[in-house]
């Protein structure tokens, strides 16, 4: 087991990685605080997961709320569930909550965590690759609004993130990939031996290689804990993590929550970001083609879906939640490695990247 840290002062907490780990009662009982908790999960993940997680919290009063699968589902109505269940069973403002699931449950239960009864404490365990590099990782949560994505949330830290890799076995081919999209994130952003890692490596982690996907694992939390110790609520750096975000959420809502997976529109939207990059000289064609390719390698879409057009990305863009003062800023490649964030967007340079990426003039 490896044990990384999320250095946030007094709200610091561990990320532990290894395989395992939900039999694992000494990693809960410490963070857990009240004699309540509440395992949050969906209806894929519960006939596999549950019933074990909750022997692990026993003797606690340990209650479940089982929610719908999917994307389409984080809304209000779905918060509801929690909150419901929370109210059913008598819990108090020492209760835990525990998030079992991918990003959706996660976001979801940190949400509701930071919402009921002005704030209780929550655990994350994600069983997703793309929650487990990602989601899971500092304290972003939120539901989705018909308008755009993840617009209604707060920052809430979780105590703790335990990271079984055993549970990537029950996890399909095609959500695999989109965790992939994530990982080959971090080494664009931050990394380019990472980079290159992964380019060798590549063929191991659709395989399941355990070894492999642990140092994935391991190296994207890494990176996103050092970004997260140094900007927690966004106000600057933390925004490179975001990269191919701004286009990929526009995919997401334009298409409905679900039709794409969150990395598969971040795939195709990182590639819009290098190519944009491109053209304003930071990338050369050759840097795009290797983002291309490896992105393809991992199973994932490298060009707009169908019937999406320039105009409609444009509107959507347009209330991303990284605009500011009305000028919308993008993450972008200085070079593959080392990403920034810029308003310095030519409105001509941008439709002409979208239309050349697929999107429909």
């Amino acid at each position: 087991m490896q044990t990384l840290s999320v250095e946030l002062g007094d709200r610091s907490y561990p990320i532990y990685i290894g395989t395992g780990l939900l039999d694992n009662r000494e990693l809960f009982l410490p963070h857990i605080h009240g004699r309540q908790v509440c395992v949050v999960t969906n209806a894929t993940l519960a006939p596999l997961y549950l019933a074990p997680l909750l022997e692990t919290l026993a003797p606690l009063q340990a209650d479940s709320v089982v929610l719908p699968d999917g994307e389409q589902f984080k809304n209000w109505e779905t918060l509801n569930t929690i909150f419901d269940g929370l109210l059913q069973a008598r819990h108090n403002r020492t209760t835990t909550l525990i998030a079992l699931g991918g990003g959706v449950v996660g976001d979801m239960t940190g949400f509701a965590a930071a919402c009921y009864q002005r704030g209780v404490n929550f655990i994350q365990v994600p069983t997703t690759l793309l929650s487990q590099v990602d989601s899971s990782v500092g304290g972003k949560t939120g539901i989705n609004h018909p308008l755009g994505k993840n617009m209604v949330g707060a920052f809430y830290q979780p105590r703790s993130v335990i990271i079984d890799i055993a549970t990537l076995t029950s996890l399909p081919d095609r959500e695999l990939s989109a965790g992939l999209a994530e990982v080959i994130k971090y080494g664009l952003i931050a990394d380019p031996a990472f980079l290159g890692w992964l380019e060798t490596n590549m063929a191991l982690l659709l395989a399941r290689d355990v070894a492999a996907l642990a140092w994935a694992i391991e190296r994207s939390c890494q990176i996103k804990a050092e970004v997260v110790a140094r900007d927690e609520k966004e106000g600057g750096l933390r925004a490179i993590l975001n990269l191919g975000h701004t286009f990929g959420h526009a995919i997401e809502t334009a298409l409905g929550y679900g039709v794409w997976l969150h990395g598969e529109a971040v795939a195709a939207g990182m590639c819009m970001a290098a190519e944009l990059s491109r053209r304003r000289g930071w990338l050369s064609g050759a840097d795009v083609e290797r983002v291309r390719v490896l992105l393809e390698r991992a199973g994932l879409p490298t060009r707009s879906p169908p019937g999406l057009s320039v105009q409609r990305y444009l509107a959507l863009m347009a209330v991303d939640k990284k605009v500011l003062d009305g000028r919308l800023r993008l993450v972008l490649l200085e070079a593959l490695g080392r990403a920034c964030v810029t308003d310095d967007i030519c409105g001509e340079t941008l439709r002409a990247t979208l239309a050349d990426c697929g999107a429909e003039a």
